[in-house]
């Protein structure tokens, strides 16, 4: 088989490369193949899109 990696969505091992995405015929998701070298683990945002970092202070505040 080739080095490509299954599909994050459905597991699926029939994944193909189209341009610069990479595409899984069973389920129809696509995704580039810069995030599937990423990370798995989760990204955590405030409310204003930034990216949390451990250490980071964090106010919270009740309406």
């Amino acid at each position: 088989m080739s080095g490509l990696p299954a599909c994050p969505k459905c597991s699926s091992a029939y994944t193909y490369e189209d341009g610069a995405l990479l595409v899984c015929p069973e389920c129809a998701h696509e995704w580039s193949a810069d995030a599937a070298a990423q990370g798995d683990g989760p990204v955590h945002t405030d409310a204003n899109g930034n990216v949390l970092a451990d250490g980071d202070t964090v106010t919270v505040i009740k309406d």
